[in-house]
């Protein structure tokens, strides 16, 4: 290249500018100063360009700026040669006074034929093409191949490849043509070796690193992709430390420095977080002030849900300013705002919150204005509103509508702003998405307790042709068992709060659990479930189905009576009322589950009965969140109308629910003689307790211990005859292995049955999916 990149007269373009300079002055060399400045100005009647073949002369005129006629001076051709250079268009450029005519000699850019990629392999050739902008048929331009050379470094470094190099080269073909060629260097993975605090007084290092999105390597550190080190995820971590400590009442909390230093072997980060936790606040006395006439105070300061005496959160305050807001707009009161002020008091560690029902400024929202959504509908994102246009604007509502659309789940990237509209009164909300896939299809083997080892195939698509709706097809068949469900669903039913379902399943068995007979279910059931609080919601539901026993084996009995009623149908309805206190996450280190449920059979149908069942479930977290100890009670009550009685398919077995036993191992049985097969029994009660705790091992491994009890009975028959179905207990102690594994939570039980019945039958280990709290 013969001109400089930096913007200066290239060598030869220098000489130029000089020859014709000491021809034109040096007639004059012996005049006065003014009569040399004089020398150097030029005027040409032509302009002559060369070189150029894609680029029209009069493209290079009008960046030259020189026209026919004018003085130019020796400073103005270098302005002109820098305006040529710079508009990125050419690889050379040239200016020569010849006379009366300037000479432009060019030579364009060549056109990229081809963009390769070599020596990556931990990132594709199409990831990485989307990530360059130089593009094919296009003018090659080498800042911009400096650019995009720099664009994939910065995408192996968010890998945690921190040595990567990018080095775009260019292979001359004919036609004036080029293929850019970025030649890749990957490097090793720098990982982090250990994340150690500083400062850390209430919570030890172990807890705080499980808070961290960022994790230590271990030996899943080929599959762990936190492990590296992303610079980016510093400022994250640093947001999840001071949430953490927030939330727990530690408002004076701050996060000194972070200090990624290098190993000595330059391989791995040592990362030290120095902290400042400062003391831990409860909250005071809570009141509620108004200075509006139609605000009652006491019936807003009602709406609170803050006891004094509570560790400090602010999710406590936001949701109470949600519910004191809602509460005016229920009661019609427009533009009202709650803001909450903090007393502190620093000498019994405690906030006062007084909460202040003012008037907000008079705004309304004008539009919504929905982008980037190609496939989901715009109805599916503004059901995410509780605003409309035309409704009064309030900033908070906002702020939930723009979390409700990042829990979807269908976006990438979501972004919800507001601005003036047409008038200072009007606002325009903008919602900016970026979709994603929302589909899978799976292939897999699975093993439970249950359904013993087997194969699965699913197929799941969450948001069904942009309608936000959720479609599932599932087919799984295990040794003595398959299972095919249809889940649809509509979160959105007529435009409401209102989820509507529709789900059908056809299930058969053979043996299962060594049991001397087959087993076919099929059942559809739509519901409808809505929410009637903050924690609680409420499912409606009718199912009707056919259940049947087939190719029994065994003796005469229970069971033989069972398949001697052959295939029976039942239609009934249902509810299911549910409480979860972790919806409000007023407490982030406990939580209670609550769940009841009736069924009537008898609209139509060969059988009556009514079924209850009820769950209550707590968990909470002690000794400085370091254990978590959790406790569940269930129970249930076939009662059968009628002249009949309960059936095999309807009774309970407490399968899955007391472990140290295996399925169909406990409760009501039939004699040896008579195959002692199990009969299950019209009620249950379990009660469960376990506590769960580090093992000492590296957080990033996943592992965990726990240790668990469990004690229950499942219990009575309608018609038992030589049976044994009394009330007896059952219990069982063991010990857990809790594994966070990439394929989902493995949990390892090893138990071993305390109380049983001399024809129960147990088991010391089961691998199951954990299913914890």
């Amino acid at each position: 290249m013969s001109i400089s990149a930096r913007g200066n007269l290239g060598r030869r373009g220098r000489a130029h500018l000089l020859a014709a300079t000491v021809l034109l002055g040096s007639a004059g060399a012996v005049a006065l100063v003014p009569q040399a400045v004089q020398a150097q100005t030029y005027r040409f009647s032509s302009v002559e360009v060369n070189g150029n073949q894609r680029i029209d002369a009069a493209t290079i005129l009008s960046y030259a700026g020189i026209a026919r006629g004018e003085p130019v001076s020796a400073a103005r051709l270098n302005d002109a040669y820098q305006a040529i250079s710079g508009s990125g268009l050419f690889e050379t450029v040239e200016l020569s006074p010849r006379g009366n005519t300037l000479v432009i000699n060019v030579t364009e850019y060549p056109t990229i034929n081809r963009i390769a990629f070599e020596g990556n392999a931990r990132i594709k050739d199409d990831d990485l093409a989307s990530i360059v902008r130089s593009q094919s048929r296009r003018v090659y331009s080498p800042s911009m191949a400096e650019t995009d050379a720099a664009a994939i470094v910065t995408a192996y470094e968010q890998q945690g490849r921190l040595a990567a190099s990018v080095t775009p080269k260019i292979i001359r073909r004919s036609e004036n043509r080029v293929d850019l060629v970025f030649e890749i260097v990957e490097g090793a993975v720098v990982e982090i070796e250990r994340i150690s605090f500083v400062g850390n007084r209430a919570y030890s290092e172990s807890r705080l690193r499980r808070a961290l999105g960022t994790k230590q390597a271990g030996i899943l550190r080929r599959i762990i992709r936190s492990d590296t080190f992303i610079a980016d995820r510093i400022e994250f971590d640093k947001q999840v430390l001071s949430d953490f400590y927030t939330s727990r009442g530690f408002v004076d909390f701050q996060v000194l420095s972070v200090a990624p230093e290098l190993t000595r072997n330059r391989d791995g980060y040592l990362l030290t977080f120095t902290i400042r936790e400062g003391q831990q606040f409860r909250f005071g006395r809570v009141t509620t002030v108004s200075d509006l006439a139609e605000v009652d105070a006491d019936e807003f300061q009602r709406a609170a849900n803050i006891k004094p005496g509570q560790v400090y959160s602010p999710l406590a305050v936001e949701n109470t300013i949600a519910r004191m807001e809602r509460l005016a707009t229920r009661k019609g009161l427009n533009f009202i705002r709650v803001e909450p002020r903090v007393v502190r008091n620093d000498r019994d560690l405690t906030l006062d919150i007084e909460f202040a029902v003012t008037r907000g400024p008079r705004m309304f929202v004008e539009r919504i204005d929905i982008e980037g959504n190609a496939t989901t509908l715009d109805r599916v994102v503004r059901h995410q509103f509780r605003t409309v246009e035309g409704d009064p604007f309030n900033p908070r509502e906002i702020r939930e509508a723009a979390d409700r659309i990042r829990a979807l789940g269908f976006f990438s990237r979501s972004e919800v702003t507001a601005r003036e509209g047409s008038a200072p009164d009007q606002m325009v909300v903008n919602v900016d998405v970026e979709e994603q896939p929302t589909g899978s299809l799976a292939f897999g083997l699975s093993y439970s307790e249950v359904n013993g080892a087997g194969a699965a195939i699913s197929f799941t698509e969450s948001n069904f042709l942009g309608r936000g709706q959720l479609l599932s097809f599932r087919v799984d068949t295990g040794t003595d068992n398959s299972t095919s469900r249809f889940v649809f669903a509509e979160p959105a039913f007529l435009g409401r709060d209102v989820r509507f379902g529709f789900s059908a399943i056809y299930a058969e068995t053979e043996g299962r659990f060594n049991a001397e007979y087959d087993t076919r279910l099929i059942e559809i059931s739509p519901s409808l479930q809505f929410p009637i609080s903050e924690s609680s919601r409420l499912q409606i539901r009718y199912t009707v189905g056919e259940g049947n026993i087939r190719n029994y084996t065994g003796g005469p009995g229970i069971i033989q009576d069972d398949a001697d009623r052959g295939a029976l149908t039942y239609s009934k309805i249902g509810y299911t009322y549910s409480y979860d206190s972790r919806r409000t996450g007023l407490d982030p280190n406990s939580g209670i589950r609550l769940e009841f449920s009736q069924d009537y059979a008898g609209l139509g149908g060969d059988l009556e009965y009514i079924e209850t069942t009820a769950l209550v479930g707590a968990q909470t977290m002690v000794w400085n969140e370091e254990i978590t100890l959790r406790a569940e009670l269930e129970g249930g009550v076939l009662s059968m109308l009628g002249n009949e009685d309960s059936r095999l398919l309807d009774r309970y077995f407490l399968n899955g629910k007391i472990r140290g036993f295996e399925g169909n191992g406990i409760g009501p049985r039939q004699p040896e003689n008579r195959g002692g097969a199990a009969l299950g029994g019209n009620m249950y009660a379990v009660a469960r307790f376990e506590a769960e705790f580090p093992l000492g091992l590296p957080e990033e491994y996943g592992i965990t211990g726990g240790l668990f009890a469990d004690v229950g009975s499942v219990w009575n028959l309608d018609n038992p005859g030589a049976v044994d179905d009394d009330f007896s207990l059952r219990s069982s102690v063991g010990v857990s292995i809790f594994w966070d594994t990439p394929i989902g939570p493995l949990r390892f039980n090893f138990s071993e049955a305390v109380k049983k019945k001399s024809y129960d039958r147990t088991q010391n280990f089961d691998l199951t999916i954990s299913t914890r709290f």
